[in-house]
């Protein structure tokens, strides 16, 4: 671990009554992936737009590569690179052209500017593809792109907004390593993101966000550590879901959680094998018969949700107080202004 290349302190910032950010702070070392994790609506992308200069926040302190973010952002600015949600390239230019402007607006002129565009579209395996127009691309390419242009102006840290959202598996796939290559050459990488197997695979330190509060941070072998050690997963079918969970309640002395993906009813199994026999006979003995009942031990899945609860739970919090919504009502999304 290194000193903390980007420092936030006790960061607040409000939509009108919504509270996105309620005091946030934290420390990112040099060198590393650090995760940013949370539901929809919890303040993970107004957070990266703060960091990134694109937004002013109404109290606190933040400071990147050794410069006060809110005093001098221009500085700031030479310092980081940004990939937002979606792939910020212009579909009627060339991936060379496109990359080439990013490096103007960075100060390279000339040749420098076209010797930076052929070194990191090389680097990206854009090489080949460098004079067509963008309009032509994949999805997968113009994510690509998209960071090969973040990269010119050699950033020392790199904010990268859920990144892979909306492209293929292998291309998904193509990030992550391209992310690793990233902290092997030096650059400290701050990644949102809602798939956790991409923060188990990427991150080197993660912190859980959660109605515009920090709830929890470390390595993820520490989040899954801070579950019950064995954990309870029964998949019964939809009909059965409420009166499942009523059974489970029972025998694990608390409510289950959903899976992220809605089909899995989730309890701490401390007893271990006794509490499987004592689940399954509290089923059987109502009639619901499991499509899959399994003991497991924690994933980043579970730790997620035991620190945030259902993730189709919340939603932004007015200012100065916290509020859950009902379970199962969709998430809001995160509020811009």
């Amino acid at each position: 671990m290194t000193d903390p290349i980007v420092r936030v302190r006790d960061v607040v910032h409000d939509f009108g009554r919504t509270r996105a950010l309620d005091g946030v702070s934290l420390d990112v070392p040099g060198g590393i992936v650090y995760g940013l994790l949370g539901p929809n609506g919890a303040g993970k992308t107004t957070l990266i737009r703060v960091l990134s200069t694109l937004l002013r926040p109404a109290a606190g302190h933040v400071e990147v590569a050794g410069v006060d973010v809110i005093a001098d952002p221009t500085a700031a600015r030479m310092r980081i690179g940004l990939a937002g949600q979606f792939a910020a390239v212009d579909a009627y230019l060339t991936g060379r052209e496109n990359v080439e402007m990013v490096g103007r607006l960075y100060g390279l002129r000339g040749a420098a500017a076209r010797a930076r565009a052929a070194e990191v579209l090389d680097r990206f395996g854009l090489g080949d593809a460098a004079d067509r127009r963008v309009a032509t691309y994949s999805g997968g390419m113009r994510r690509r792109l998209d960071l090969a242009a973040s990269l010119v102006g050699r950033p020392q840290v790199m904010f990268l907004d859920e990144p892979t959202t909306g492209i293929d598996p292998r291309s998904r796939m193509d990030v992550w390593e391209l992310v690793e290559d990233l902290v092997r050459g030096g650059t400290t990488v701050l990644l949102t993101t809602q798939y956790l197997e991409e923060a188990d695979r990427l991150a080197d330190r993660i912190a859980v966000i959660d109605v515009g509060r920090i709830v929890s941070e470390g390595t993820a072998d520490e989040l899954k550590a801070r579950v019950a050690s064995t954990v309870l997963e029964v998949h019964v079918p939809e009909a059965d879901r409420a009166r499942a969970a009523e059974l489970l309640t029972g025998v694990a002395g608390e409510a289950p959680a959903t899976d992220t993906a809605g089909t899995a009813l989730r309890v701490p199994a401390r007893d271990g094998g006794a509490t499987l026999v004592a689940a399954v006979r509290a089923l059987s003995d109502a009639g619901i018969t499991p499509d899959d009942v399994a003991l497991h031990r924690p994933t980043l899945d579970d730790a997620f949700l035991a620190l945030t609860g259902d993730p189709a739970t919340h939603a932004p919090t007015p200012t100065g107080r916290t509020r859950r919504g009902r379970r199962g009502r969709r998430a809001t999304e995160e509020v811009a202004p």
